[in-house]
């Protein structure tokens, strides 16, 4: 079985219902997002506290700011 190819970084903190929703979103989707704990970095917690959960592409560093659905997700990261 080959591992999921990971195309995406998911910007959160650990206790954050919608960083858990987003995760669920992106699960069901098939798409696998390195999480990012902004609350350990000042610089991203200051970039990202106001607007989590947020999904950023590797390939580019676009971002998807919450609210998102899968097919949102999926149409971003084509």
């Amino acid at each position: 079985m080959a591992a999921a190819q990971v195309s995406a970084k998911l910007y959160g903190t650990r206790f954050c219902h919608l960083c858990e929703e987003a995760e669920e979103i992106l699960s069901k989707a098939g798409i696998t997002a390195i999480n990012i704990d902004i609350v350990e970095d000042d610089n991203l917690f200051e970039k990202y506290s106001l607007r989590i959960p947020v999904l950023k592409r590797f390939d580019n560093d676009a971002e998807l700011d919450w609210p998102f659905d899968a097919a949102t997700v999926s149409q971003f990261l084509m």
